[in-house]
């Protein structure tokens, strides 16, 4: 069922290896192969412009109007690389340490250590590509830090780093659309894959503005589709992300590693209310310069929320720079869990400063009052008045961070600039996703993931500025390798033809499940049933799960999927452009995979990452591994039923890396 056909040899010795030996296609014989790629964001764009400027024939798809409006625009702090180009003591080893480390030792050595070694690759490709990252003075690309580290590797471009990427990808796609080597399936969502003979064959697509169901068939098939974290409704992620197409592969014997390890970002602006439909993130980044803190006396933190103080009102000796207390070494900049959980503790102990009472303010106060009196010398000003200091400092973090404060005062209407942010731990990445192997194939024959479809290279927990990195590294540098060791043994299969039994039979039922949804005809929304999920998942599954919260969320989804099978409402046709539909079925997929996340949450009885049980930790409240049951990736098989799928584990073996407890004291 699992061979994660991790190459022999020392570490770091062992992609070279592997690369040197992989079975070949011959630039004549590639013309000859069909590659799908579904999704382009930065991993499906990547993926698709790399294979076709190789010589492949591919069909790429995405359900938005076009791959610039990827979930990848998203994404604003920054992307790692071990450069070292702040001569700060960075390399590839630390890179790779710092990853296995953030993750909570839930992730395959061999992969991250890939991902260290081509991260470098990538920075000079995007370069090339013209993404204009951040410089430095001298011209230079500048590096700033991110959560979870000690060194300063991340490189930037402002704020909207995924957004300039993406572009970089974009640009090298539209080159091979016009080449004619990638054809381009816009608002097309896969609703199926084809089996042929145990092996990935196609897909069965849905055109999203006419309603036609197509079936198109490849030699191999590359899922690029991103994460799950819209299962809890409300998450920084787009509305429409989902996690439709790993799931359909799910349910073909495909199998799903560590559903249950789905990160909370520490920096999104809060919940505002109770029809609100999505949340949004605040860089990660801008926990370098901003300070996080709640006031020390509850009688603050409730006069606070009463509207009868302002923060500024608070003392210093009376405020709690609480990550700065709990985690001396790396103050704000503690990983994305630590952050989180810790603001959550906080929030609940009565130190919340919004009326709903569960959010922390970042501030930054102190980093204008740093840059201005930096720039001030710089430009030769004598003994300038604090209130110019101040204001020379709101002019840098503007040039670094402008964008940033700009959004969060459209959406809360106050000036971070002058008040600080409010923020609050929302679900942002899923680490969790298909199970691949080091060539990233799953386990079925034919069908590859990367980026954030696949559970790969971050464990338990996503260190920041790491997913642009993954997404990318997957596309460019790994994938384009490694899938012709498979290919090379399809170059006499010809042209997979789309009227045989198999594709009848995916076709046939794609159309029965439509029809299903449509004959509903209930009276309640996709949204009802959706928002009734997210509050199970996020109540039971969320930043702390316990035993029994887990298994009343397992009996609870199966009620609400039972009632949305029954009640549902969907207006219009099934042969027409009709949106209400595309999220049903995108729905009643979360509405299963819920189900599994926590029957996976259930079964790891520890705290890891981005999993924390209640009943596992230490007694200052950190996460406390079990190693010595639970070092494993958990690949869990369909059966039919979520809630009784099959467990397959792949032990995890550390050669390189002393097993030990986390630690950012």
């Amino acid at each position: 069922m699992m061979n994660a056909k991790i190459p022999t040899g020392p570490l770091k010795d062992k992609w070279t290896n592997h690369k040197d030996h992989v079975n070949l296609v011959n630039p004549a014989n590639k013309r000859n192969i069909d590659i799908i790629v579904v999704g382009t964001g930065l991993a499906g764009a990547s993926a698709a412009a790399s294979l076709g400027e190789m010589g492949y024939k591919v069909k790429a798809f995405c359900f938005q109007d076009s791959p610039r409006r990827a979930h990848s625009i998203a994404a604003q702090g920054g992307i790692n690389a071990a450069k070292n180009y702040q001569n700060d003591g960075d390399s590839v080893f630390r890179l790779f340490y710092d990853t296995i480390k953030g993750g909570d030792y839930r992730s395959r050595e061999a992969n991250v250590y890939r991902l260290a070694e081509v991260s470098g690759d990538i920075i000079d490709q995007c370069v090339a590509q013209g993404v204009p990252f951040a410089r430095e003075y001298g011209g230079l690309l500048d590096n700033r830090s991110f959560g979870g580290v000690q060194v300063s590797r991340t490189f930037y471009a402002k704020g909207q780093t995924g957004q300039q990427l993406l572009l970089g990808a974009y640009s090298a796609l539209s080159r091979q659309i016009a080449k004619g080597n990638v054809a381009m399936y816009n608002r097309h969502e896969m609703l199926e894959l084809v089996m042929i003979d145990g092996k990935a064959r196609g897909i069965i697509a849905r055109d999203l503005v006419t309603g036609a169901i197509e079936r198109h068939s490849a030699h191999a098939v590359v899922l690029c589709t991103g994460g799950y974290g819209n299962a809890f409704y409300l998450s920084t992620n787009a509305m429409a992300s989902n996690v439709s197409a790993a799931w359909k592969a799910h349910r073909n014997g495909a199998l799903f590693a560590n559903p249950c390890f789905t990160q909370i970002h520490p920096t999104c602006i809060p919940v505002s209310g109770e029809f609100q439909s999505k949340l949004t993130l605040m860089s990660e980044s801008l926990r370098n310069d901003g300070r996080i803190w709640v006031p020390k006396n509850l009688e603050d933190a409730k006069a606070i929320r009463e509207g009868k103080l302002k923060p500024k009102d608070i003392s210093e000796e009376n405020r709690d720079y609480y990550l700065e207390r709990r985690y001396p070494a790396f103050g704000n900049l503690v990983p994305r869990d630590v952050a989180s959980r810790a603001a959550k503790e906080r929030c609940d102990a009565g130190h919340g400063v919004n009326k709903t009472g569960e959010a922390v303010y970042l501030d930054f106060a102190f980093a204008f009052e740093r840059y201005g009196a930096t720039e001030a010398k710089l430009r030769g000003e004598l003994n300038p008045s604090k209130e110019r200091i101040i204001e020379l400092g709101r002019e840098i973090v503007a040039d670094k961070y402008g964008n940033l404060f700009q959004m969060y005062e459209k959406i809360t209407d106050d000036n971070p600039y002058y008040t600080p942010m409010m923020i609050y731990p929302a679900v942002h990445y899923t680490m969790g996703g298909l199970w691949v192997d080091y060539n990233l194939m799953t386990n079925v024959q034919g069908l590859y993931a990367c980026g954030e479809a696949n559970f790969s290279d971050h464990g338990a927990n996503r260190l920041g500025a790491s997913a642009l990195m993954q997404g990318l590294a997957d596309g460019y540098f790994v994938l384009p390798y490694t899938i012709g060791d498979y290919l090379a043994s399809d170059i006499r299969t010809g042209t997979i033809k789309t009227d045989q039994p198999a594709f009848d039979e995916a076709e046939n039922n794609v159309r029965d499940r439509i029809n299903k949804l449509m004959a509903a005809k209930g009276t309640n929304t996709v949204d009802f049933y959706h928002r009734k999920l997210g509050k199970v998942m996020w109540d039971k599954c969320g930043m702390a799960r316990n035993e029994s919260g887990l298994k009343e969320a397992m009996n609870e989804i199966r009620e609400i999927r039972e009632e949305f099978w029954r009640d549902v409402k969907i207006p219009g046709t099934a042969d027409s452009m009709n949106p209400e539909l595309d999220k049903a079925g995108r729905v009643a997929d979360f509405m299963e995979l819920g189900e599994l996340m926590c029957l996976d949450a259930l079964g790891r009885n520890e705290s890891c990452g981005g999993h924390f049980r209640e009943e596992y930790q230490t007694h200052e409240g950190e996460a406390l591994r079990d190693d010595d049951n639970f070092a494993y990736v958990a690949a869990w098989q369909y059966t039919g039923d979520p809630g009784k799928a099959k467990l397959n584990k792949e032990n995890l073996y550390f050669e390189n890396v002393e097993l030990k407890q986390r630690s950012y004291k």
